[in-house]
């Protein structure tokens, strides 16, 4: 998937035939130990704001975080969005679906992932600074707190995840999770993609982390324009911004 030139050009700005769609951490807000204890910078929420209406409503926000939480993060903006890595999809209309087909709520789970997630508590009380999240249909495992602990939090995962045929393991910057197969954000930006307004446009997606490649494929592949927040290697990102203070000064330039 790599670009066989790593030296990637910034992206240019949006024009009225894109559509835009916007991972959260590490693009738009910095990494934290606690996914909790994050803010949005107003001026970032009224610079997407913006873009939205200039865009006919053409904006998404695509992430690993539950939709919960990125409308309170968002508020008062409710835009289309996905949330854990596409598992939930919510349009324009409001509706919000798993890949699945049925309607996806947070409090959704298995007795599989209840006893993982009952498991990895205790992994995490032997283990300082690991970070347990609960997601509902997802369960992430965090050691930004803790990154001595890094293998062991893999090989955790590893063990658990064996045998299961409704989960896979997905990894990311200092965490791994445990999602549903079939989701991912390639297939989740297809997905709106097919809807209005989404539909006829240029897709635009930024992200940065690996969870975010199925994103850019998915841009690729549909004409659009793929945009890497960073410089992790390999991507299959056609453009790049240095980092999340770029993507903002970006953005202001696309809502000015």
């Amino acid at each position: 998937m790599a670009n066989d030139y790593p030296l990637r050009p910034p992206p240019p700005l949006l024009d009225n035939a894109c559509a835009l769609f916007l991972d959260v951490d590490g693009t738009l807000i910095e990494f934290a130990d606690d996914p909790e204890a994050v803010t949005l910078l107003p001026e970032v929420r009224e610079a997407i704001g913006r873009i939205s209406d200039r865009l006919d409503g053409a904006v998404a926000l695509i992430s690993g975080r539950p939709l919960a939480q990125l409308d309170r993060l968002f508020a008062p903006l409710h835009l289309p969005a996905a949330g854990l890595h596409g598992h939930q999809v919510r349009g324009m209309g409001g509706d919000t679906h798993a890949v699945d087909g049925r309607t996806a709520t947070d409090s959704d789970t298995s007795e599989w992932l209840h006893a993982v997630h009952q498991q990895a508590m205790r992994f995490a009380h032997g283990h300082p600074g690991v970070l347990v999240e609960d997601k509902g249909r997802s369960l992430a495992l965090h050691w930004r707190g803790a990154p001595h602990a890094a293998n062991e939090v893999r090989a955790f995962a590893e063990r658990h995840i064996g045998g299961n045929t409704g989960y896979r393991l997905q990894p990311g910057d200092h965490v791994v999770e445990f999602i549903p197969e079939g989701s991912d954000k390639g297939r989740a930006i297809r997905q709106l993609m097919q809807q209005l307004p989404f539909r006829g446009r240029i897709p635009v997606f930024l992200g940065d982390d690996l969870t975010d490649e199925y994103g850019f494929d998915a841009a690729n592949t549909l004409h659009g324009w793929s945009v890497l927040v960073g410089e992790r290697e390999p991507s299959a990102a056609v453009f790049a911004l240095p980092r999340v203070r770029d993507v903002h000064r970006w953005l202001q330039e696309n809502a000015d």
